[in-house]
């Protein structure tokens, strides 16, 4: 039977650890790593080559026929695009991991952060499928996941260090596994789906609103107009759609990260 969702996978940042970036300056690591989820029904997974072509047609015909990427449009255009998103039907969740506060020596192997912080945005993805079961009754209630290529990253590690995670039983890791099919996770460019053009344009505007710019600026609009569309349960963002690690409270923010904190601290 069919899978029920599909979910695109998409990231904003680096994972390195060395020389974080200094305002005014060039290179240096993000100081965030953002993993971000897109996901909608399968039944609509067409319609999102219309939201991404109803974007590319606002932005002109110079880009009519090239994949969106965030990086390449101006803060006019960004807002554009998260407001398009902001009016579909899909959900979006960010993991953002704050690489300052956390000791870099137990994150030294190859993707290993990665990892982690996918553990957390497919936990996030099986929940949100399991409370969606109700509303949507076609296909067999697994997600569908296709991860934005990444260069160094074996999938296929990927897809063992899952498997370990659910034959392991820890009762930390709270995966619905029955919606979660791993032997279909798999990863493409950037250019070849749709999907993952609009989890980057997720991505980013989440990460916008805490990751400063060349200026030491954060830009909250992006993700103020997509705050409707994160996941959140009983009114509760911060542990479903958004989730920052180390929480909130042990992390030294600036007011315009704190700012960001308390827009999805505010429940519905």
């Amino acid at each position: 039977m069919a899978h029920s969702y599909i979910a695109y996978i998409d990231e904003s940042g680096d994972d390195g650890f060395r020389r974080y970036r200094i305002p005014g300056q060039t290179g240096g690591a993000s100081t965030w790593l953002t993993l971000s989820a897109t996901v909608c029904r399968m039944s609509r997974d067409l319609e999102m080559v219309e939201w991404r072509n109803e974007i590319r047609s606002k932005l002109g015909r110079k880009v009519e026929n090239r994949p969106l990427h965030f990086k390449d449009m101006n803060h006019g255009q960004r807002t554009m695009a998260s407001q398009v998103l902001a009016a579909k039907a899909l959900r979006g969740i960010c993991v953002a991991a704050h690489k300052p506060s956390l000791q870099a020596e137990i994150y030294a192997e190859k993707n290993q952060l990665y990892f982690y912080l996918c553990r957390y945005l497919i936990e996030r993805i099986s929940w949100l499928c399991r409370d969606l079961r109700r509303i949507v009754p076609e296909g067999d209630g697994r997600v569908k996941i296709i991860f934005s290529r990444r260069g160094g990253l074996s999938y296929e590690a990927f897809r063992a260090y899952l498997l370990k995670l659910k034959n392991f039983d820890d009762p930390a890791v709270q995966i619905n596994w029955a919606v979660v099919d791993i032997n279909g996770i798999e990863a493409q460019d950037h250019s070849k789906r749709a999907g993952l053009q609009i989890a980057d344009i997720v991505a980013s505007s989440i990460t916008s609103g805490i990751e400063p710019d060349f200026y030491g600026n954060c830009e909250l609009k992006y993700a103020e107009a997509l705050r409707p569309r994160m996941y959140s349960r009983k009114g509760n963002y911060l542990s479903y759609g958004v989730k920052l690690y180390p929480w909130a409270d042990r992390l030294a923010l600036t007011p315009e990260q704190r700012k960001f904190v308390a827009l999805f601290e505010v429940r519905d």
